[in-house]
Order: C-alpha cells, then structure tokens, then sequence
C-alpha cells in the first residue's frame, strides 16, 4: 500500500508540472541560458573623429559673422588659415584673407566707437591728465617736481637716505654725487657706508650688492630700497617720494606708481575705488613689509 501511496503521488506531480509547461506562453527565438536569457547584442562604438583631420571651415555670411565674438572669429581664422596653408587653392587662401580683412575691419570699427567714447568721457582718458602738447608737457613737468620738492622737504627731518658701498666699487663713485644732490635739493641727511670696511652694517641691513640706497625713517624700524645700482637722479627722487608716501601711510602698494600730482586722477590706481581682494584699512601687505624689516 506504501509503494501504491507514492508512486500515486509522483504521478500528480509529473501531471501538473505537464500541465503547468504547456500553459505557458511559447517563447520567440531559441532558448539560451539557464533562464532562457540571452545578453544584448553589443553595438557598435562610433569612431572618434580625428582632430588632425583636413576639413573645410563653414564660413558663414558676413551679416552672421558680425554678431560673433571675438574668440569665435579668431578661431574660424585660424581654422581657415590652417585649411588654405594644407590645400594651398586660391579660392581657399582667398577666403582666408576675408576673414582676416573683417576682422581689420571690425577692429578699425571698434577704434572708432572707442574715440567717440573718450570724447564724451573725458574721464576715461590719458590726455586729460597727460599733455603731449610741449608747452603743456613743461608745465606739468613742472608742477610735478614742484609737488615732489614740498613733499619730500616736509619729511627731511623724519627720513634719512643711507648709501651702501665699497672701496672697490666703481659705480658707488657714480651713483655717490647722486646721493649728495638729493641731500641738497631735499635737505635731507645722507650717509655712506663702506661695506668693506664695516661688513657688519651689510649683515645689519641685509644689503650685499653695491650700491644700494635705502630711504630709512628715523626712530622706527621701516626702512626701504629705493635703488639698487646707479640710478639717475629724477627716477631716485621719485621713488624716494613713493617710498616715504607709502611708509608714512598716505598711499597703499596699489598706488606705487602714482606720480606726483596725480592722486585720484586718471593715474591713480584707487581714484575710483579699490581693485584689489585686499580690505582697504588692511594697511601694507606682507609682501611689502619683507622691505622694512626692523633694524637689529
């Protein structure tokens, strides 16, 4: 009876395992993989295309052209100066030279707004601030130098010129008479050092190369290079006047090129505002402060 129970048994489940097969949808296709699951077909990868390449550039008509930017018209240039130095055709080198004549154009074009836009803001340029007139030029000249003088002859008791030198070097006899005209001119005191002779005020200034002259403030550590080497004497009275402005506070390094007489005009770096990252009040930046370390 047991062997009759189980082989009954069997015979139900072969029958609905049949039964449940032939209920199933027919598959398309042939059956592949345990699932019946076959992985997709890979397809094709398009060719990169070759950036070396010889293809004609599409150069549109001019009336497009004109609202391209510059960059994209420099390219197209250099696209077709590229293509018509390959195929060397004279139509190709042609079209070349057309571009080349519309961008001479359109830059000629903006030359010509630009000066409209300096006559109706005068602000905006040069000859405002700097004359080319002759007559006129003297004049400023002159009034620069005048500003400069009454500057520096202000401070004369507050800074000092310091030159450094050796015995045998020649040019710290040129640049010396230099030296003494500033002290004449400005009233201010000037002193020479022979490094030679007191190598220990070379180590204490930090100075190796002669000559060099520094702009020193008295009863302070700040100090300053204004020239290393022989400097004529309107560019040392210059940057002897920056110097003693930016270490008395009345510029910022952005200003260093400020000229006498021209504080918040055209040449003036801050006249309409900052340019800088740096806050305002932050005073001089480290970069700067490295030229007035305190004295020993």
């Amino acid at each position: 009876m047991t062997r009759r129970f189980h082989a009954a048994i069997w015979a139900g489940c072969l029958i609905a395992s049949s039964s449940a097969a032939q209920a199933l949808p027919p598959t398309s296709g042939p059956k592949q993989g345990y699932w019946w699951y076959a992985p997709p077909t890979p397809q094709p990868q398009a060719e990169e295309p070759d950036p070396d390449k010889l293809v004609k550039p599409v150069i549109p008509p001019m009336t497009e052209l004109a609202a391209w930017t510059p960059p994209r018209i420099r390219k197209l240039i250099e696209q077709q100066r590229d293509y018509a130095a390959t195929v060397l055709t004279i139509d190709a080198v042609a079209d070349f030279w057309r571009l080349q004549d519309f961008a001479r154009r359109k830059a000629r074009a903006f030359a010509g707004v630009t000066q409209l836009a300096l006559l109706q803001h005068p602000e905006l340029n040069s000859k405002s601030a700097n004359p080319m007139v002759g007559d006129a030029r003297d004049q400023l000249l002159g009034h620069k130098d005048a500003v400069r003088r009454a500057y520096l002859r202000a401070h004369a008791s507050e800074f000092a010129l310091i030159m450094f030198s050796r015995t045998s070097c020649g040019y710290c006899r040129v640049q010396w008479p230099i030296v003494q005209r500033f002290q004449d001119e400005m009233g201010w005191q000037v002193s020479q050092f022979d490094l030679d002779r007191r190598p220990e005020v070379g180590q204490r200034f930090g100075v190796d190369v002669t000559p060099t002259t520094m702009v020193i403030r008295r009863n302070s550590p700040q100090r300053m290079v204004i020239a290393t080497g022989v400097e004529a004497y309107p560019n040392l009275a210059q940057t002897a006047y920056q110097a003693v402005r930016l270490l008395s506070g009345d510029i910022r390094p952005e200003q260093f090129l400020t000229g006498a007489g021209e504080e918040d005009g055209f040449f003036d770096a801050l006249a309409n505002g900052p340019v800088s990252a740096a806050q305002p009040d932050a005073g001089i930046p480290d970069q700067v402060s490295i030229t007035m370390q305190a004295q020993p």
